[in-house]
């Protein structure tokens, strides 16, 4: 039945966005020659002719919609990814109807602010359709209604990882039916999901032909039966999916490589091993540390002059710190401490109310002020302006064997500011979570994921609560 919905739904959903696309040439028209202006002057081109590119307009938009997974199903995507590919279309559309019209066939007399207009119009109004789509079917599904029936094939950590988001998520419509699996007795319940009883009842329930789906989410012990029940599964025609028991080990999107037919998936994938990538990042770098240090070096000469003036010791402390590919280096920042003999600095973290920080200090710490002698770092390629923030030796020796897969971090230049840091993990925070936003950065870094960390910085970024 849900397949069948689906089918109708996806054509009423282009028959909409067609509808969407006419309507928003047209309203461009009018709203260039009617609302800015009192109408049509001279040689401006009538309604009609502008009504004649639709039956060549509005197949084009729909088939980039379709190559952008615009009508691919949308029940656990983010609202981001959907709006991205609406606007990903309309400037590869926008850009097509420009070329032809201008340069190929050479209609120079369509007008270039209608264009314009088009393009405005047709994302925002898509894109409010698809809002106001989404919220509708997500307030049904929740009371009950399109949802999808789903059976678990093995008990493992993905099958109640499963379950949780499944379960905090009613808006996605999703249900899971029942559990099979050798090892759990039947009629166990993890979240109201019950153990429903062996591998072997598969080919008894799939014949009833009552399930939308199929999630094979076996624990790693019993992977021997994966090739049997894929089979199985493929025979009945429900839609499977496979959820491995290792997602602690891939990331949430894997790098595969098609090596003459063999499906090679990598551990992981890390853009800034790419040469282009790092160049490019390497001369964002270059570029914006020298221009905050041309912009902070007034405040970085009050500042030293105030730590001078109020303690002894050094105006700039460098500490040891682990960056790319594990080599250290010494970081630089203002002293913000009373001048300590090195095993004294080396023993432990910065507490709340620490005596050892100086008034001075204090304040520096508090607007992330003592990190702006960073900015030579990153000149010089020991940092980079955005990353993982980098530790001590001691304490990553220590992490590394508490914390899974801890090390990542340093498959990357340590970073002034990062985007843990923007979210608020900054100072006496959760080491674990750090470690998971800085490798959410790893994998999916590109200079424009950059770019918003600093601007984030400028906005969320400076005050550090948690700064002692």
């Amino acid at each position: 039945m849900i397949k069948d919905n689906q089918k109708v739904f996806n054509r009423l959903m282009v028959v909409a966005d067609a509808a969407i696309t006419a309507a928003s040439l047209m309203s461009a028209y009018f709203f260039k020659f009617y609302i800015l202006n009192d109408g049509p002057g001279v040689g401006v081109l009538p309604a009609g002719d502008y009504l004649m590119l639709l039956p060549f307009l509005v197949p084009m938009y729909m088939l980039l919609y379709y190559s952008n997974d615009v009508y691919s199903p949308k029940r656990t995507v983010r609202r981001r990814f959907e709006i991205y590919g609406i606007i990903k279309a309309n400037t590869i559309g926008i850009m097509a109807l420009i070329i032809i019209l201008y340069m190929i066939i050479r209609e120079i007399n369509f007008s270039r602010s209608v264009m314009a207009f088009f393009y405005v119009f047709n994302v925002f109004f898509t894109s409010c359709f698809r809002l106001a789509l989404r919220k509708g079917l997500h307030t049904i599904r929740s009371r009950g209604y399109n949802l999808k029936h789903i059976l678990l094939v093995g008990y493992s950590r993905a099958a109640e990882e499963y379950i949780d988001r499944l379960t905090d998520n009613p808006q996605w419509g999703y249900v899971a039916c029942g559990i099979l699996d050798n090892h759990i007795p039947a009629g166990t319940l993890y979240k109201g999901v019950k153990v429903l009883g062996s591998l072997g009842n598969l080919e008894i329930i799939l014949p009833e032909n009552k399930m939308d789906e199929i999630a094979i989410t076996l624990s790693l012990k019993d992977y021997d039966y994966l090739e049997s029940i894929v089979t199985v599964c493929e025979k009945s025609g429900v839609h499977t999916k496979f959820i491995p028991d290792y997602n602690s080990l891939i990331p949430s999107k894997p790098y595969t490589e098609d090596l003459m037919g063999l499906p090679v998936v990598n551990i992981r994938y890390v853009p800034l091993t790419n040469t282009g990538n790092i160049f490019l990042k390497r001369v964002m770098d270059i570029v914006g540390s020298l221009v905050g240090i041309a912009i902070t070096s007034p405040i970085m000469l009050a500042a030293a002059l105030l730590i001078k003036l109020t303690s002894r010791g050094p105006v700039i402390f460098r500490q040891e710190r682990v960056g790319l590919h594990n080599s250290s280096f010494y970081m630089y920042k203002f002293r913000s401490m009373e001048l300590q003999s090195p095993k004294e600095e080396k023993k432990a973290w910065t507490v709340k109310d620490d005596p050892r920080v100086t008034a001075v200090g204090k304040f520096l710490r508090r607007t992330s002020l003592d990190e702006l002698p960073q900015l030579f770092n990153i000149l010089k390629g020991d940092m980079s302006l955005v990353g993982p923030r980098p530790e001590r030796p001691l304490f990553v020796e220590k992490f590394k064997e508490e914390i899974p897969r801890y090390m990542v971090k340093h498959q990357v230049r340590p970073g002034l500011t990062g985007w843990a840091q923007v979210n608020g993990l900054r100072g006496d925070t959760s080491i674990r979570k750090r470690v998971e936003y800085d490798i959410y950065y790893i994998e999916n870094w590109t200079i424009w994921f950059d770019l918003r960390i600093i601007l984030m910085t400028f906005f969320t970024g400076f005050i550090n609560k948690n700064a002692y």
